[in-house]
C-alpha cells in the first residue's frame, strides 16, 4: 500500500469536504442568520443559492484551465480563494455581504473542485484502486451535504452563525502547506490556448437558465424578467455549442456524449444532487422549525441520512466491477425513490421511524452518485480528465442550484399559497413569505394569536413540504425509466 497515494487522497477529498459542506452547513444556521441579518426569504435564497450558482456558472470554464496550466496550480489557487472568502463571509454585517462572499466562496470552489478528480486520476493508475479512490470521493460527496448541518449544529451550539465560515480558515491553511509539499507537479496535458470566449459564453448560459427558473418560483419576479433569463440562457448555450463544433481544441468535447456511460453519468450526477440538495434544504428547516427541534438535533438527524450514503458510495464502488453500471444505476435509484416516496407517508410519525426512511433514501442516493462519478471520470482519456472532471463537478452543482432554485422557490410559492389564516391583527403579506416570517410576526402577538399564527404556518410548511416529495419521487422515477430507454436503444443499435 502507497501511503503517500493515500496522503493525496485525504488532501484533495479534505478540500473536497469543505466544498460540499458549505452547501448545506448553512441550512441549520440559516433560521439564527435571517433573524440576526434580517434576511428576506428572496435573501435567504440567495446566501444558500448564489454559491452553487455560480460555481455551476464557472466549472466548465475553470475546470478545463487545469487541462492547459495544471491541476495542481489550480487547486491551490482555489484553495487560496476559498480561505479569503470564509474570512469574507464570518465578518459580513449584511445579507448583501454575505452573499458577495458566498460568489467568492465559489470562485474558489469552482477552481478547485475539478482538480481533486484528475489529481486522484493520475495519482491511482491501477483500475481497482482507482475505482475505490472514486468511491471514497463519491462518498464524501454525498455525505458531506448531509454533515454540513450537524458540524453547523455543533458550531452554533456554543458560538454564532460566522463560526460555520471561520472553521474553514484552519483547515484551509493546513491542506494549503501540506499539498504544496506532497502533491506532485503535474505535466500539462493539453497545448494551444484556452478558450475564454467559450468559457464566458456556458458561464453566461448556465447562470441565466438557473436565474430564470428560481425567477419563475419567485412570486414578485415579473414574467418578463423570467422569460429574458431563458432567452440569454438559451441563445449563450447555443452559440457554445456551435463554437465546440468549429473549434480544433474545443473547451468542451461534445463528442463525449455519445458514450451512453458517461451520458447516463452526467444524467445521474444532475437528478440526485437536484433532489438531494433540495430536500436537505426543506428538510433542514422543517426539523428546527416545525418539529423544534435545536440546530444540533437537526443536524444530527440529517447525519443519519449522510452516514448511509458513506457506506451505499463506498460499497457500491466495491461491487461495481462484479455487477456492472446500468444494472447498479437502476438499483440505486429505486432505492432512492423508495426512500423518499415512503419519507411522505411518515411525516406525522415518531422522529426515529424518519430517520429509518431517510438513511433508506442517503444509502440510494449516495450509491448512485459513486455510479455517476465513476462513469464519467472512466469514459475519458487522462488528457481531458480536467475537461471530464468539471462536467461531473457541473452536473452535481448545476443539479444542486436547480434543487434550491426549483425546489425551494416552489416550495416559497405553495407555502404562501397554502397559508391560511383569519387574524387581522399582522401584516399576513409577511407572515406568508416563510415560516421564519411567520414565527417573527406572532413574536409581536398575544400568546394565544401567536399559537395559532404558527400552527397554520407549520399547517402550510408540511402541505408545501409533500408537494415537493412527490415532485422528487416523479424526478427519479422519470431518471429510471430514461435509462432504461437509453440502454435499451444502445442495445439495439449495436446489434444492428
Amino acid at each position: 500500500m502507497n501511503i503517500k497515494k493515500y496522503l493525496i487522497l485525504m488532501l484533495v477529498s479534505s478540500a473536497l469536504f469543505l466544498i460540499v459542506i458549505d452547501m448545506t452547513v448553512l441550512y441549520t444556521a440559516l433560521p439564527l442568520l435571517t433573524q440576526d441579518l434580517q434576511a428576506t426569504a428572496n435573501q435567504k435564497l440567495w446566501i444558500v443559492n448564489a454559491y452553487a450558482l455560480v460555481v455551476a456558472g464557472l466549472l466548465p470554464g475553470l475546470g478545463t484551465l487545469g487541462d492547459y496550466v495544471g491541476y495542481k496550480k489550480m487547486f491551490l489557487i482555489g484553495l487560496t480563494i476559498f480561505g479569503g472568502a470564509s474570512l469574507l463571509a464570518a465578518y459580513a454585517t449584511t445579507s448583501n455581504i454575505l452573499i458577495l462572499a458566498r460568489v467568492f466562496l465559489a470562485i474558489g470552489a469552482a477552481s478547485m473542485m475539478p482538480p481533486t478528480l484528475s489529481i486522484i486520476k493520475l495519482t491511482f493508475i491501477d483500475a481497482q484502486e482507482r475505482t475505490l479512490a472514486l468511491g471514497i470521493w463519491s462518498a464524501i460527496t454525498a455525505a458531506g451535504a448531509g454533515l454540513g448541518p450537524v458540524i453547523g449544529g455543533l458550531l452554533l451550539r456554543s458560538f454564532s452563525w460566522p463560526s460555520v465560515f471561520i472553521i474553514n480558515i484552519p483547515v484551509v491553511i493546513v491542506v494549503l502547506v501540506l499539498s504544496i509539499m506532497f502533491i506532485p507537479n503535474d505535466q500539462v496535458k493539453k497545448t494551444g490556448r484556452w478558450d475564454f470566449v467559450s468559457s464566458l459564453q456556458i458561464m453566461v448560459g448556465l447562470i441565466s437558465l438557473v436565474y430564470g427558473i428560481k425567477a419563475v418560483t419567485q412570486q414578485h419576479n415579473t414574467v418578463l424578467i423570467s422569460i429574458l433569463a431563458f432567452v440569454i440562457g438559451v441563445l449563450a448555450i447555443t452559440w457554445f455549442i456551435k463554437r465546440q463544433n468549429n473549434l480544433e481544441n474545443p473547451l468542451i468535447n461534445l463528442k463525449i456524449f455519445k458514450n451512453l456511460n458517461f451520458t447516463s453519468g452526467t444524467l445521474v450526477a444532475i437528478v440526485t444532487s437536484f433532489v438531494l440538495i433540495g430536500f436537505e434544504y426543506i428538510l433542514s428547516q422543517r426539523l428546527q422549525l416545525v418539529l423544534d427541534l435545536t440546530p444540533l438535533q437537526s443536524g444530527l438527524s440529517i447525519m443519519a441520512m449522510a452516514a448511509a450514503s458513506l457506506v451505499g458510495a463506498i460499497v457500491v464502488g466495491m461491487i461495481l466491477p462484479q455487477y456492472g453500471l446500468f444494472k447498479l444505476q437502476c438499483i440505486t435509484l429505486i432505492i432512492s425513490f423508495i426512500g423518499i416516496f415512503l419519507f411522505y407517508w411518515v411525516l406525522d410519525m415518531n422522529l426515529l421511524i424518519q430517520i429509518i426512511i431517510l438513511m433508506i433514501l442517503g444509502g440510494g442516493l449516495g450509491g448512485a452518485m459513486t455510479l455517476a462519478s465513476n462513469a464519467i471520470m472512466t469514459n475519458v482519456d487522462d488528457k481531458e480528465s480536467g475537461m471530464a472532471a468539471s462536467i461531473e463537478e457541473v452536473s452535481f452543482e448545476f443539479g444542486g442550484s436547480l434543487g434550491i432554485a426549483i425546489l425551494g422557490g416552489l416550495f416559497s410559492a405553495l407555502y404562501s399559497l397554502s397559508f391560511e389564516f383569519t387574524g387581522s391583527a399582522i401584516n399576513l403579506s409577511k407572515a406568508k413569505g416563510s415560516l421564519d416570517e411567520t414565527i417573527m410576526q406572532a413574536e409581536q402577538l398575544s400568546p394565544e394569536v401567536s399559537k395559532q399564527l404558527i400552527s397554520a404556518g407549520k399547517v402550510a410548511f408540511d402541505h408545501s413540504f409533500s408537494l415537493i416529495i412527490m415532485i422528487g419521487s416523479l424526478a427519479l422515477i422519470a431518471t429510471i425509466l430514461l435509462i432504461i430507454f437509453l440502454n435499451t436503444r444502445e442495445k439495439k443499435i449495436s446489434h444492428y
